[in-house]
């Protein structure tokens, strides 16, 4: 046996047991005993039988007599009683409601019990104790008679109960005879990690809490660390290719940006130029462009897809919603056309161009054929639309310049999917994004921006995005107001009904969001908890009929989600841009790429049922306009945690101190979709600090710089070879 045997080889799995440890991420020896305890139990102080005193908390080590199941006389409840012997004495243990401890709990197996020392008709026993198995090796190395043990407790999942987790670790401790080290002994030493066969004793069996907070960093510093690792290695890679320059033209720029009706900020203007020297390289540009909502990302794109459309090459924007996509599209319009620059649209339900052969200012619609062979020829310098622009049938003449927007919003299915279509093809976690034959370039590939409005943390970015170079817009154009935020409760709800009246007398507009469309009929749910739970959730159809017939009766209200086809959502979103509707009432469709300058009024239903990331996204589609704006937060959640995270929404300054409060008190799962790279809680907890990132990016670079074939370290090739899939497509 070793680290990467298959667990189903050496220990006997049903099929409950292998979906369970699957859905854990445990596959193999080496994932079990990577599986890190939840948290831990204190056991009370170790003693012999004969030296329990009645009524204290206490542990014994001893050996199962017997055990039996029986039913209680009065209550008639199941039970499992066990008599327990070391040798001063004996002492019995009754679990209740447990009968099927009695057939796991076998004559000579050694245990470990701690409880209450109870004394009734003239027997010693614990009620309900905690107890674990002991194998005769972690008797010798881990369980001396000390002051208080520790017990892991491990995170569970249908037919993989804490316990069976803790008993297979120990099997598999005193199985293993070689413990290879994976980590170079330079890094052990420079970072005072313990090695593997010290860290997984000392994590999983540990004498102090002191112990495991070594172990704990090792194993994180170890996750971090691979995944810089892949990432560096593909940065290197990705260096060797060829891309076409795009000379930027400093005239041009300063004409787009004399163009615009307000000043670039200027973190707008030192990203630009920033990518002006990225892109100038016969090497491909691969960053990242991270700014809070309404920083002007997407006039940054449309500054250098003007540089690339007037060097005679194209561009391709690709954003997640046909929403996004058209707004992309009109506002590329809208800054482009002094420049007489030719845009196409592209989704899976439209196809425009712009300009028309009618009016310069005017778009055009055709069809898809027609519009790809404008792609074809280079006719269209810049491609707008959906994941419709990776299809096979989409080729440019001269792509140089792609942006993937809101990158994280790209399925991880459908990443996969399109992963395993080709090896060239590539996503939003990758630095290639289209197959060689739609580029136009036998032997090049386009510079990469890749851009999000999700505030990550420095860490998150650093480790997650490791491939990509770093930019950040962390400052607002000027003039635009704070969004007044309240967190509503229920008895609060009327007064801010009221508020929004008055708000809509005055001129302005209101979204309100819902987590579903419509409430669930029942049939679909499984237990009668999980229908109770759904069905407490704020849906689209009931409240757009709540609010058209009893709240807001003389305004016009519209309904928006994404089950209706994409020229009724154009429509209904035309009207509401239009000041038509007054209301619009939404699912999280909205969430991103909706620009209404006349809406101050963001209401948000069953807020707690939202992450932060995605309430601050909610709001960013407010305060657009030069009127003040509001955002109000209703929950109905009376629990001190989900106030007190309701509470960050009001007074957080800014996205990113949302992202590292999230970071800090929720974790990173929501913030990036971190949890869809397979990252265990070990790495997620890393993410907290800065200085364990860094360092595990710079020890990943040393390597690759001085041996990028990794021939020098064997085990981290073979390792890395393992795990890369994971690191990109979990």
């Amino acid at each position: 046996m070793n680290l990467e045997t298959k667990l189903e080889t050496i220990i006997r799995l049903t099929p409950q047991k292998k979906a369970g440890l699957k859905k854990l991420g445990v596959e193999t020896a080496r994932d079990l005993l990577t599986y890190l305890p939840a948290r831990y139990e204190e056991f009370a102080g170790l003693k012999k039988i004969r030296d329990l005193i009645i009524g204290e908390s206490a542990s014994i080590i001893g050996e199962i007599e017997n055990a039996k199941a029986e039913k209680t006389w009065r209550k008639k409840m199941l039970l499992a009683e066990a008599v327990i012997k070391d040798e001063t004495g004996t002492m019995h243990a009754v679990w209740f409601g447990q009968p099927y401890l009695a057939n796991m709990l076998k004559p000579a197996m050694r245990v470990r019990l701690s409880g209450k020392v109870q004394y009734k008709k003239g027997k010693l026993f614990f009620t309900n104790p905690t107890w674990e198995f002991l194998s005769a090796e972690l008797q010798a190395t881990n369980y001396k008679l000390q002051a208080s043990t520790l017990l892991p407790v491990y995170s569970e999942t249908y037919g993989v109960s804490s316990l069976w987790l803790r008993m297979q670790i120990q099997r598999l401790i005193s199985q293993i005879r070689d413990w290879p080290e994976i980590l170079p002994e330079e890094i052990l030493k420079k970072y005072h990690l313990p090695d593997f066969e010290r860290s997984v004793r000392a994590i999983h069996f540990p004498r102090t809490l002191g112990e495991t907070e070594a172990a704990k960093k090792r194993f994180s510093f170890e996750e971090v660390f691979f995944i810089q690792l892949d990432h560096q290695l593909e940065r290197a890679e990705h260096k060797k290719k060829r891309a076409n320059p795009i000379t930027p033209d400093s005239t041009l720029a300063k004409e787009f940006i004399s163009s615009l009706p307000f000043p670039l900020t200027n973190a707008q203007q030192k990203v630009i130029w920033q990518i002006f020297e990225d892109i100038k390289k016969p090497e491909p540009m691969a960053r990242l462009l991270e700014g809070d909502v309404g920083s002007g990302k997407t006039l940054v794109a449309a500054a250098i897809a003007l540089q690339a459309a007037k060097s005679g090459l194209q561009s391709a924007i690709m954003a997640p919603t046909e929403i996004l996509a058209r707004q992309h599209f009109y506002e590329f319009m809208k800054r482009l056309e002094p420049f007489r620059v030719r845009i196409g649209l592209l989704t899976s339900s439209e196809s425009q161009k712009f300009p028309s052969k009618i009016g310069y200012k005017k778009t055009a619609e055709v069809s898809k054929a027609q519009l790809l062979k404008f792609v074809a020829s280079g006719d269209i310098q810049i491609l707008i639309g959906t994941h419709a622009l990776i299809q096979d049938k989409v080729k440019f003449k001269k792509l140089a310049f792609v942006v993937i927007d809101e990158q994280h919003r790209f399925g991880t299915e459908q990443r996969a999917r399109l992963a395993k279509e080709k090896e060239e093809v590539a996503h939003h976690d990758t630095i290639r994004i289209l197959k060689p034959s739609q580029i136009g370039f036998a032997k090049a590939i386009p510079h990469l921006l890749s851009m999000t409005a999700t505030p990550i943390p420095r860490t998150l970015a650093l480790t997650i995005f490791g491939n990509l170079d770093l930019s950040v817009l962390d400052e607002m154009p000027p003039g635009r107001k704070k969004i007044i935020t309240k967190v509503v409760p229920a008895a609060k709800r009327s007064d801010a009904y009221e508020f929004i009246r008055r708000e809509i007398h005055a001129g302005r507009q209101a979204f309100v969001i819902c987590p579903r469309i419509e409430k669930p009929d029942g049939k679909q749910y499984k237990s009668v908890r999980a229908m109770q739970m759904f069905s407490e959730m704020k849906a689209v159809k009931q409240e757009y009929e709540k609010l058209s017939k009893e709240i807001f009766p003389e305004f016009k209200i519209a309904m928006l989600h994404g089950k209706l086809a994409a020229k009724e959502k154009e429509k209904i979103m035309k009207q509401f841009k239009g000041g038509e509707t007054h209301i619009l009432v939404s699912t999280s469709v909205v969430e991103v790429g909706v620009d209404i300058p006349n809406a101050t009024i963001m209401m948000i239903e069953g807020g707690e049922r939202f992450g932060l990331a995605q309430l601050h996204q909610f709001r960013g589609r407010v305060g657009r306009g030069e009127h003040q704006s509001y955002c109000f937060v209703f929950t109905d959640s009376k629990t001190a945690k989900t106030r007190e995270r309701l509470k960050a929404l009001e007074t957080a300054k800014n996205g990113f101190e949302l992202a590292e409060y999230d970071l800090q008190f929720r974790g990173a799962g929501e913030l990036s979709g971190a949890r869809q790279w397979g990252m265990s809680d070990a790495g997620m907890e890393a993410l907290k600090n800065i200085k364990m990132v860094e360092a595990a990016r710079e020890e990943a670079a040393m390597i690759v710089n001085e041996d990028p074939n990794l021939k020098k370290y064997p085990l981290l090739k073979e390792r890395l070879e393992r795990i890369s899939q994971k690191i990109h497509f979990e």
